[in-house]
């Protein structure tokens, strides 16, 4: 029998859920599966410890975004996540991938500060994650995810913000956030 690729949410506002994608990742790349992982919001102008990592063990990782909706202008956040959508488009073709993870697609659908339909139509995605190969077990991650995705998903884990050091003052941790 085939393998059926499944389908993976993480969402909620806790901390954690590109955590949880990295340690299905890791569990991929352990048993040989070829892996891509793509981040929607995060730039390439920084350096991640997660992005580190994993070109240690050879996995791509890109990072199509140019940080948080308030650091830039809504157009060069649209064109960011057009061309993000483009890319996103050819990699859910690609039979050659395992498990691709699309970490924090659910950040930028549920962007509302300025149009995105056009850019990344959800329309779009959910046919481009329906239609993608058969075997290709996919991941998704970020706050808000949509309710379609989540219908579809075989797998949603919502992560909860129960207490964090944020809240105490305590700023983001090299090795820990980033």
């Amino acid at each position: 029998m085939a393998r059926k690729g499944l389908f993976l949410v993480y969402t909620g506002e806790g901390k954690g859920k590109t955590t949880a994608s990295l340690g299905v990742t890791l569990r991929a790349v352990g048993r040989g599966l070829n892996v891509r992982y793509m981040q929607f919001i995060k730039s390439p102008e920084r350096t991640y410890g997660e992005q580190i990592a994993l070109r240690k063990l050879g996995v791509e990782m890109e990072q199509m975004g140019i940080g948080f909706t308030w650091t830039k202008t809504p157009e060069e956040h649209r064109a960011a996540l057009a061309k993000a959508w483009k890319k996103t488009k050819a990699a859910l073709q690609d039979d050659s991938i395992d498990l691709l993870v699309l970490d924090e697609l659910n950040n930028a659908l549920a962007i509302s500060k300025f149009p995105i339909d056009d850019v990344l139509p959800l329309v779009e995605v959910i046919e481009a994650i329906q239609q993608r190969p058969s075997t290709m077990h996919l991941v998704v991650t970020g706050r808000s995810a949509n309710p379609a995705l989540l219908a579809m998903a075989d797998l949603v884990s919502t992560i909860d913000a129960t207490k964090h050091y944020y809240d105490e003052g305590i700023p983001a941790v090299k090795g820990l956030e980033f």
